[in-house]
């Protein structure tokens, strides 16, 4: 089944939040899917389309230092290990440097394995910051240059 990668809309976003098991198990991040993202930065929020509904979605912005910073993404629960996540990444990639990014930056706890996999083998460079995420909240940060 054929996936096409769409800017994202508010409708989306709601859709995500419906089947947010279905992208995050039992993590409930709910709270970091901001209507505002979707709306203020549409064209770096995208999702992964099929005929069976979103695949995933990966939710973004550039900033002022030309940063392309990933927000959230996900993959939905039948669809990981496809190559979604990366065709994500690379449409958010084209379009971020389209915006003037030099770089690219994403988070993720210490203990998420699956991510820090999954941006390793995008050939991201990783650390650990402590206190990232205010005091005793490590992240791994990970950068990755677009040049």
């Amino acid at each position: 089944m054929a996936v096409r990668i769409d800017r994202a809309d508010v409708s989306d976003l709601h859709q995500v939040l419906a089947d947010h098991a279905r992208y995050w198990g039992e993590r409930d991040l709910r709270a970091l899917h901001l209507t505002a993202l979707v709306k203020e930065f549409g064209s770096t929020c995208l999702v992964a389309r099929a005929e069976d509904g979103i695949r995933g979605y990966l939710f973004g912005f550039v900033t002022p230092d030309r940063t392309g910073y990933v927000h959230l993404i996900a993959t939905r629960d039948d669809t990981r290990g496809t190559g979604v996540g990366r065709t994500l990444y690379d449409a958010f990639t084209a379009t971020a440097r389209s915006q003037g990014a030099v770089r690219l930056k994403a988070i993720t706890s210490v203990t998420n394995e699956g991510s820090i996999a999954f941006h390793r083998g995008l050939g991201f460079d990783h650390r650990v910051v402590e206190d990232y995420d205010g005091t005793g909240r490590p992240r791994v940060v990970f950068t990755r240059d677009l040049n």
